[in-house]
Protein backbone atom coordinates (compact mmCIF):
# COMPACT_ATOMS: atom_id res chain seq x y z
CA UNK A 1 0.00 0.00 0.00
CA UNK A 2 1.51 3.46 -0.90
CA UNK A 3 0.94 4.51 2.67
CA UNK A 4 -1.81 7.89 2.67
CA UNK A 5 -0.58 11.41 2.31
CA UNK A 6 -0.19 13.51 5.46
CA UNK A 7 -1.85 17.04 4.31
CA UNK A 8 -0.19 20.28 4.60
CA UNK A 9 3.19 19.37 2.97
CA UNK A 10 3.96 20.58 0.44
CA UNK A 11 7.72 21.94 1.13
CA UNK A 12 10.83 19.93 -0.20
CA UNK A 13 14.07 19.66 2.17
CA UNK A 14 16.26 18.91 -1.15
CA UNK A 15 17.31 21.52 -3.10
CA UNK A 16 15.87 21.93 -6.39
CA UNK A 17 18.63 23.47 -7.79
CA UNK A 18 20.81 20.68 -6.61
CA UNK A 19 20.92 18.64 -10.60
CA UNK A 20 22.25 14.77 -10.60
CA UNK A 21 23.01 12.87 -13.51
CA UNK A 22 22.34 9.50 -15.27
CA UNK A 23 24.82 8.76 -17.89
CA UNK A 24 26.27 12.64 -17.78
CA UNK A 25 22.92 13.86 -18.23
CA UNK A 26 20.82 15.56 -15.86
CA UNK A 27 18.41 13.37 -14.33
CA UNK A 28 16.57 16.38 -12.85
CA UNK A 29 15.85 18.01 -15.82
CA UNK A 30 14.44 17.56 -19.58
CA UNK A 31 17.05 15.99 -21.47
CA UNK A 32 17.41 14.65 -25.18
CA UNK A 33 17.63 11.23 -26.39
CA UNK A 34 19.57 9.58 -28.89
CA UNK A 35 16.23 10.46 -31.55
CA UNK A 36 16.64 14.06 -30.96
CA UNK A 37 13.30 13.61 -29.38
CA UNK A 38 12.86 16.20 -26.38
CA UNK A 39 12.30 13.83 -23.43
CA UNK A 40 10.35 15.76 -20.35
CA UNK A 41 8.59 14.53 -17.34
CA UNK A 42 5.34 13.73 -19.40
CA UNK A 43 6.68 11.98 -22.34
CA UNK A 44 9.98 9.78 -20.90
CA UNK A 45 10.00 6.69 -19.54
CA UNK A 46 11.47 6.33 -15.96
CA UNK A 47 14.67 6.61 -15.92
CA UNK A 48 17.05 4.64 -13.64
CA UNK A 49 18.73 6.62 -10.64
CA UNK A 50 22.03 5.69 -8.79
CA UNK A 51 21.60 5.36 -4.83
CA UNK A 52 23.52 8.47 -4.56
CA UNK A 53 21.05 9.85 -6.81
CA UNK A 54 18.29 9.06 -4.43
CA UNK A 55 19.95 10.64 -1.76
CA UNK A 56 20.58 14.29 -3.43
CA UNK A 57 16.91 14.10 -4.48
CA UNK A 58 15.65 13.57 -0.92
CA UNK A 59 18.15 15.69 0.71
CA UNK A 60 19.82 12.68 2.25
CA UNK A 61 16.68 11.40 2.98
CA UNK A 62 15.42 14.73 5.23
CA UNK A 63 12.97 16.22 2.51
CA UNK A 64 9.42 16.08 3.82
CA UNK A 65 7.97 12.54 5.26
CA UNK A 66 4.32 12.84 3.31
CA UNK A 67 3.68 8.81 4.00
CA UNK A 68 4.84 6.22 6.36
CA UNK A 69 3.78 2.60 6.74
CA UNK A 70 5.14 -0.37 8.06
CA UNK A 71 6.69 -1.24 4.52
CA UNK A 72 7.66 1.87 3.25
CA UNK A 73 8.40 5.52 3.31
CA UNK A 74 7.30 8.27 0.90
CA UNK A 75 9.50 11.75 0.46
CA UNK A 76 8.32 14.88 -0.93
CA UNK A 77 11.07 16.03 -3.55
CA UNK A 78 11.12 17.94 -6.95
CA UNK A 79 11.84 15.84 -9.92
CA UNK A 80 12.31 17.04 -13.57
CA UNK A 81 10.94 20.75 -12.16
CA UNK A 82 7.29 18.70 -10.64
CA UNK A 83 6.67 17.77 -7.20
CA UNK A 84 7.40 13.90 -7.06
CA UNK A 85 7.00 11.36 -4.61
CA UNK A 86 9.83 9.32 -3.70
CA UNK A 87 9.00 5.93 -2.13
CA UNK A 88 11.26 3.80 -0.32
CA UNK A 89 11.17 0.23 0.08
CA UNK A 90 12.30 -1.14 3.59
CA UNK A 91 14.96 -3.89 3.68
CA UNK A 92 14.05 -7.79 3.43
CA UNK A 93 13.45 -10.76 1.41
CA UNK A 94 10.18 -10.36 0.45
CA UNK A 95 9.75 -6.86 0.97
CA UNK A 96 11.84 -6.29 -2.03
CA UNK A 97 10.20 -9.04 -4.15
CA UNK A 98 6.55 -6.92 -3.36
CA UNK A 99 9.11 -3.86 -4.95
CA UNK A 100 10.05 -5.68 -7.77
CA UNK A 101 6.73 -6.80 -8.57
CA UNK A 102 5.50 -2.86 -8.26
CA UNK A 103 8.70 -2.21 -10.26
CA UNK A 104 7.78 -4.14 -13.31
CA UNK A 105 4.02 -3.56 -12.89
CA UNK A 106 4.47 0.34 -13.32
CA UNK A 107 7.04 -0.10 -16.06
CA UNK A 108 5.17 -2.07 -18.26
CA UNK A 109 2.20 0.21 -17.73
CA UNK A 110 0.96 3.62 -18.61
CA UNK A 111 -2.54 4.67 -18.46
CA UNK A 112 -3.92 8.41 -17.43
CA UNK A 113 -5.44 6.47 -14.40
CA UNK A 114 -2.91 4.51 -13.14
CA UNK A 115 -0.01 6.83 -11.11
CA UNK A 116 2.84 7.23 -13.19
CA UNK A 117 6.56 6.22 -12.81
CA UNK A 118 9.15 8.72 -13.27
CA UNK A 119 12.16 6.90 -12.16
CA UNK A 120 13.22 4.44 -9.88
CA UNK A 121 16.56 2.95 -8.43
CA UNK A 122 16.91 -0.75 -8.02
CA UNK A 123 20.90 -1.08 -6.50
CA UNK A 124 19.80 -1.94 -3.46
CA UNK A 125 18.11 -3.70 -1.05
CA UNK A 126 15.99 -0.66 -0.09
CA UNK A 127 14.20 -0.26 -3.80
CA UNK A 128 13.15 3.60 -4.41
CA UNK A 129 10.14 4.39 -6.56
CA UNK A 130 9.73 8.17 -7.78
CA UNK A 131 6.47 8.62 -8.91
CA UNK A 132 4.13 11.39 -9.70
CA UNK A 133 2.81 13.28 -6.85
CA UNK A 134 -0.67 13.40 -5.89
CA UNK A 135 -2.01 17.21 -4.02
CA UNK A 136 -5.22 15.66 -2.99
CA UNK A 137 -3.95 12.71 -1.08
CA UNK A 138 -6.06 10.06 -1.29
CA UNK A 139 -9.73 8.50 -2.22
CA UNK A 140 -10.22 7.37 1.45
CA UNK A 141 -9.22 10.40 2.93
CA UNK A 142 -11.40 12.28 1.35
CA UNK A 143 -14.25 9.77 1.61
CA UNK A 144 -13.96 9.61 5.41
CA UNK A 145 -11.75 12.02 6.95
CA UNK A 146 -14.16 15.28 6.39
CA UNK A 147 -16.91 16.31 8.52
CA UNK A 148 -20.52 16.57 7.35
CA UNK A 149 -22.61 18.49 4.97
CA UNK A 150 -20.24 20.48 2.57
CA UNK A 151 -17.37 18.07 3.43
CA UNK A 152 -18.58 15.09 1.45
CA UNK A 153 -17.19 14.53 -1.85
CA UNK A 154 -19.98 15.58 -4.06
CA UNK A 155 -21.72 12.98 -6.01
CA UNK A 156 -20.73 13.73 -9.55
CA UNK A 157 -17.06 13.34 -8.22
CA UNK A 158 -17.88 10.19 -7.00
CA UNK A 159 -19.09 8.76 -10.49
CA UNK A 160 -16.37 10.43 -11.93
CA UNK A 161 -13.88 8.52 -9.95
CA UNK A 162 -15.52 5.23 -10.27
CA UNK A 163 -15.53 5.31 -13.61
CA UNK A 164 -11.90 6.34 -13.77
CA UNK A 165 -10.76 3.40 -11.73
CA UNK A 166 -12.78 1.43 -14.06
CA UNK A 167 -11.42 2.23 -17.07
CA UNK A 168 -7.81 1.66 -15.19
CA UNK A 169 -8.58 -1.69 -14.06
CA UNK A 170 -10.13 -2.57 -17.94
CA UNK A 171 -6.58 -1.65 -18.79
CA UNK A 172 -4.71 -3.79 -17.10
CA UNK A 173 -7.57 -6.74 -17.64
CA UNK A 174 -7.47 -6.43 -21.12
CA UNK A 175 -5.20 -3.89 -23.09
CA UNK A 176 -2.05 -4.63 -21.17
CA UNK A 177 0.19 -7.65 -22.47
CA UNK A 178 1.08 -9.35 -20.79
CA UNK A 179 -2.73 -8.76 -19.00
CA UNK A 180 -2.21 -7.65 -15.18
CA UNK A 181 -4.41 -8.56 -11.90
CA UNK A 182 -3.80 -5.53 -9.53
CA UNK A 183 -4.77 -7.69 -6.53
CA UNK A 184 -5.46 -4.88 -3.88
CA UNK A 185 -7.89 -2.51 -5.04
CA UNK A 186 -8.85 -0.13 -2.35
CA UNK A 187 -10.12 3.55 -1.51
CA UNK A 188 -6.24 4.19 -0.42
CA UNK A 189 -4.76 2.55 -3.16
CA UNK A 190 -6.80 5.53 -5.32
CA UNK A 191 -4.72 8.84 -5.61
CA UNK A 192 -6.04 11.89 -6.54
CA UNK A 193 -4.30 14.61 -8.45
CA UNK A 194 -4.92 18.02 -8.65
CA UNK A 195 -8.12 18.41 -10.35
CA UNK A 196 -9.38 15.25 -8.13
CA UNK A 197 -9.13 12.85 -11.36
CA UNK A 198 -7.76 9.23 -10.19
CA UNK A 199 -4.80 7.47 -10.11
CA UNK A 200 -4.58 3.63 -9.28
CA UNK A 201 -1.45 2.86 -7.16
CA UNK A 202 0.63 0.08 -5.07
CA UNK A 203 1.23 -2.63 -7.61
CA UNK A 204 3.04 -4.45 -4.88
CA UNK A 205 0.52 -7.17 -5.15
CA UNK A 206 0.12 -7.29 -8.63
CA UNK A 207 0.31 -10.50 -10.87
CA UNK A 208 1.05 -10.50 -14.73
CA UNK A 209 0.79 -12.85 -17.36
CA UNK A 210 -2.52 -14.95 -16.71
CA UNK A 211 -6.05 -13.87 -17.85
CA UNK A 212 -8.16 -16.32 -15.61
CA UNK A 213 -6.87 -18.34 -12.34
CA UNK A 214 -3.91 -17.53 -11.10
CA UNK A 215 -1.08 -18.94 -8.48
CA UNK A 216 -2.96 -22.37 -7.00
CA UNK A 217 -3.14 -22.07 -3.01
CA UNK A 218 0.13 -22.53 -1.23
CA UNK A 219 0.87 -24.44 1.40
CA UNK A 220 -0.93 -22.61 4.79
CA UNK A 221 2.48 -22.19 6.19
CA UNK A 222 3.63 -19.90 3.42
CA UNK A 223 0.36 -18.37 2.60
CA UNK A 224 -0.06 -14.66 2.83
CA UNK A 225 -3.16 -13.44 1.96
CA UNK A 226 -3.83 -11.27 -1.61
CA UNK A 227 -5.59 -7.74 -0.41
CA UNK A 228 -7.21 -5.54 2.43
CA UNK A 229 -9.72 -6.59 5.17
CA UNK A 230 -13.13 -5.49 3.64
CA UNK A 231 -12.06 -5.60 0.09
CA UNK A 232 -10.86 -9.22 -0.13
CA UNK A 233 -12.35 -11.51 -2.78
CA UNK A 234 -14.38 -14.53 -0.11
CA UNK A 235 -14.02 -16.59 -3.28
CA UNK A 236 -9.93 -16.20 -3.23
CA UNK A 237 -10.01 -17.16 0.47
CA UNK A 238 -11.85 -20.36 0.00
CA UNK A 239 -9.86 -21.27 -2.56
CA UNK A 240 -6.59 -19.28 -2.92
CA UNK A 241 -6.69 -18.84 -6.62
CA UNK A 242 -6.80 -15.40 -7.65
CA UNK A 243 -8.10 -13.74 -10.68
CA UNK A 244 -9.66 -10.56 -12.80
CA UNK A 245 -12.51 -10.97 -11.29
CA UNK A 246 -10.92 -10.92 -8.01
CA UNK A 247 -10.32 -7.25 -8.76
CA UNK A 248 -13.91 -7.09 -10.08
CA UNK A 249 -15.00 -7.84 -6.72
CA UNK A 250 -13.02 -5.61 -4.56
CA UNK A 251 -13.80 -2.63 -7.06
CA UNK A 252 -17.40 -3.82 -6.53
CA UNK A 253 -16.60 -2.94 -2.79
CA UNK A 254 -15.18 0.30 -3.87
CA UNK A 255 -18.48 1.25 -5.82
CA UNK A 256 -20.26 0.63 -2.32
CA UNK A 257 -17.72 2.74 -0.50
CA UNK A 258 -18.57 5.70 -2.57
CA UNK A 259 -22.42 4.83 -2.72
CA UNK A 260 -23.08 4.79 1.43
CA UNK A 261 -19.71 6.79 2.43
CA UNK A 262 -19.29 3.99 4.69
CA UNK A 263 -15.49 2.10 5.01
CA UNK A 264 -15.03 -1.07 3.72
CA UNK A 265 -14.35 -2.61 7.02
CA UNK A 266 -14.62 -0.81 10.32
CA UNK A 267 -15.00 -2.15 13.93
CA UNK A 268 -15.07 -5.32 12.66
CA UNK A 269 -18.07 -5.09 10.33
CA UNK A 270 -17.52 -5.71 6.69
CA UNK A 271 -19.17 -2.86 4.83
CA UNK A 272 -20.88 -5.77 2.30
CA UNK A 273 -22.13 -7.62 5.40
CA UNK A 274 -24.00 -4.58 6.14
CA UNK A 275 -25.47 -3.74 2.83
CA UNK A 276 -26.73 -6.85 1.99
CA UNK A 277 -29.97 -6.70 3.29
CA UNK A 278 -30.61 -2.96 2.18
CA UNK A 279 -29.34 -3.77 -1.58
CA UNK A 280 -32.08 -6.47 -1.70
CA UNK A 281 -34.32 -4.55 -0.96
CA UNK A 282 -33.22 -2.11 -3.40
CA UNK A 283 -36.20 -2.89 -5.77
CA UNK A 284 -36.43 0.71 -7.55
CA UNK A 285 -35.26 4.30 -7.36
CA UNK A 286 -37.82 4.82 -4.89
CA UNK A 287 -35.84 3.02 -1.98
CA UNK A 288 -32.50 3.31 -3.36
CA UNK A 289 -31.96 6.30 -0.53
CA UNK A 290 -31.28 3.89 2.02
CA UNK A 291 -28.22 3.12 0.43
CA UNK A 292 -26.85 6.61 -0.57
CA UNK A 293 -24.60 8.81 1.79
CA UNK A 294 -26.33 11.02 4.21
CA UNK A 295 -24.29 13.58 3.96
CA UNK A 296 -25.21 14.17 0.56
CA UNK A 297 -28.99 15.24 1.76
CA UNK A 298 -30.54 15.31 -1.72
CA UNK A 299 -27.77 16.42 -4.05
CA UNK A 300 -27.73 12.74 -6.01
CA UNK A 301 -29.62 11.82 -8.36
CA UNK A 302 -31.47 8.74 -7.81
CA UNK A 303 -30.96 7.04 -11.54
CA UNK A 304 -27.59 6.87 -11.20
CA UNK A 305 -27.75 5.89 -7.72
CA UNK A 306 -30.15 2.61 -8.74
CA UNK A 307 -27.67 1.69 -11.20
CA UNK A 308 -24.52 2.04 -8.73
CA UNK A 309 -26.23 -0.44 -6.35
CA UNK A 310 -27.07 -3.07 -8.97
CA UNK A 311 -23.63 -3.07 -10.53
CA UNK A 312 -21.75 -2.87 -7.17
CA UNK A 313 -24.26 -6.17 -6.12
CA UNK A 314 -23.31 -7.62 -9.36
CA UNK A 315 -19.28 -7.47 -8.90
CA UNK A 316 -19.33 -8.51 -5.40
CA UNK A 317 -21.33 -11.53 -5.79
CA UNK A 318 -20.56 -14.65 -4.49
CA UNK A 319 -20.04 -16.55 -7.64
CA UNK A 320 -16.79 -15.19 -9.68
CA UNK A 321 -17.97 -16.47 -12.90
CA UNK A 322 -21.34 -14.22 -12.60
CA UNK A 323 -19.37 -10.97 -12.01
CA UNK A 324 -19.28 -8.92 -15.08
CA UNK A 325 -15.78 -7.98 -16.22
CA UNK A 326 -14.40 -4.80 -15.87
CA UNK A 327 -15.49 -3.73 -19.73
CA UNK A 328 -18.98 -5.00 -18.89
CA UNK A 329 -18.15 -2.43 -15.79
CA UNK A 330 -17.07 0.26 -17.81
CA UNK A 331 -19.51 0.14 -20.15
CA UNK A 332 -22.76 0.68 -17.76
CA UNK A 333 -20.70 3.44 -16.27
CA UNK A 334 -20.38 5.09 -19.57
CA UNK A 335 -24.32 4.46 -20.29
CA UNK A 336 -24.62 5.86 -16.72
CA UNK A 337 -23.61 9.25 -17.70
CA UNK A 338 -20.41 9.65 -17.33
CA UNK A 339 -17.57 10.93 -19.28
Amino acid sequence: MLPHKRRGLLCCGCRGSTAATVGGREAFGDTDDQSGVKNTASTAIARQLSWAQVEVLTGGFTSAVVGEGGFSTVYLARFAGSLAAVKVHRSSERLHRAFRQELDALLRVRHPHIVRLLAFCDQRDEGVLVLEFAPNGNLHDQLHGGGKGAGAMPWARRLSVALQVARALEYLHDRCEPQVVHGDVKASNVLLDAAMCARLCDFGSARAGFSAAVRPRPRPSARAVLGSPGYVDPHYLRSGVVTKKSDVYSFGVLLLELLTGVQAFCDGRLLTAAVAPKMKAVGSCDNVHELVDQRLGCHYNTDEAAVMVALAAACVGDNPSLRPSMADVVRTLERNGQA
